[in-house]
């Protein structure tokens, strides 16, 4: 049984300019130096996951350093898809997380601006990229991801005393910007990504770490169908949490942890689904471990939802109790208080301080990020006290 609360964060965290453009610069189809990528995720590696020792965290990743964006890495390890472009207006609509907000706060999206999860407000594009599932889906991301293994597994030469993890994106992640034009229903559709993804999944456990499925699309894609009830919209994404559960049969649930948000763009997010329309389903997936947005002013008050809803046995809660919607850095007695609700509810022993996402370049600067975690750490040894850890 745990005698403390450990530590953890959502995936993201900082890495240097030159690194962060040239992998931005592949991601769009550039040609790269790929020995100069090799040498600086090499590098870049093994100081993201210093730092996180250094910083005191005890389940500690890659940082994702290799990665542009969830939609950028997913295509690169899928095939059955082409990519189509349309102009403004003259193609269909492509689906928005911030669907219901932009119909209620319409000045603040206007020409474009509201931003996503890099924080920034936007300019309107000339064209949409439209990316088309044409034919059967295959998996083509395993020598990728045997490439992060290694870096990972180079930078923790010498570590002892943590938990390594790598992320992974969920189909309903992929579903929101590939499109089927190939399978005959989306459930089928569903299946097919399900599959392919399940080959990922598979290697991260392999590789002997714990696998964290990141799934915004389980939250945020209530904002992107402003049409659904409730009920409605619970249906839907039973159909996708089942197929996920497909992609992870047979694999141990304790070695995997279920992460999500409410799409971490900067804005308003009044029309967030409620946690407690959805906690739940949350706890459908076969993860030993969950993790939610629990810091940010629209979700910070859900902590009572565990007032009635109990954990499954043998399940980790890991509320995000660091921020990326803010540059100001929490203080250790807010994250030890925000801890302490969560602790008397669910007990010390199912309890993990996390952030609600990334920090990645969410924040204004690496320190900032840093400092934040800094003081997770700090607020996390000051809660477990409190709870007679």
């Amino acid at each position: 049984m745990a005698t403390r609360i450990l530590t953890t964060h959502a995936g993201a965290l900082p890495r240097t300019p030159e690194l962060t453009g040239m992998i931005r610069a592949k991601a769009m189809g550039a040609k790269v130096d790929e020995a100069q990528v090799e040498e600086l995720l090499t590098k870049g590696v093994r100081e993201t996951v210093q730092k996180q020792v250094e910083t005191g965290l005890d389940s500690i990743n890659d940082g994702e350093l290799s990665k542009s964006n969830f939609m950028h890495y997913a295509a690169s390890r899928i095939t059955g898809w082409k990519m189509r472009e349309y102009l403004q207006g003259q193609g269909p609509e492509p689906l928005s997380i911030t669907a219901r907000d932009r119909t209620k706060f319409t000045d603040y999206f206007r020409d474009g601006r509201g931003g996503f999860a890099s924080g920034g407000k936007e300019g309107v594009a000339a064209n949409i990229r439209r990316y088309e599932c044409v034919e059967p889906l295959r998996y083509i991301g395993a020598e990728a991801m045997q490439k992060d293994i290694a870096h990972f597994r180079a930078g923790l030469e010498g570590v002892e005393g943590r938990t390594p993890f790598l992320p992974a994106v969920t189909l309903g992640v992929i579903e929101h910007w590939l499109y089927n034009e190939h399978y005959k229903s989306q459930e089928e559709f569903l299946y097919a990504i399900a599959d392919v993804m399940r080959e990922e999944y598979k290697a991260i456990i392999d590789a002997g770490f714990v696998l964290q499925l990141d799934d915004p699309d389980l939250a945020d894609g209530w904002q992107m169908y402003p049409h659904m009830s409730v009920e409605e919209y619970r249906r839907y994404a039973i159909v996708r949490l089942d197929a996920l559960n497909h992609a992870l049969r047979g694999l141990p649930r304790e070695r995997i942890r279920f992460h999500v948000c409410w799409g971490s763009y900067h804005g308003p997010h009044e029309f967030d689904i409620p946690l407690k329309d959805i906690v739940d389903l949350l706890f459908r997936v076969n993860a030993g471990e969950v993790s939610i947005e629990a810091a940010n002013p629209r979700h910070e008050h859900e902590w009572q939802v565990f007032e009635s809803f109990r954990l499954p046995k043998d399940t980790k809660l890991i509320p995000g109790v660091v921020g990326h919607c803010t540059d100001f850095i929490e203080h250790p007695e807010l994250i030890a208080q925000r801890l302490e609700r969560y602790g008397r509810l669910v007990g010390l022993e199912n309890l993990m301080a996390g952030t609600d996402c990334g920090l990645g370049n969410r924040v204004g600067t690496p320190l900032i990020a840093w400092a934040k975690l800094a003081s997770l750490v700090e607020g996390a040894q000051i809660a477990t006290k409190k709870l007679g850890g």
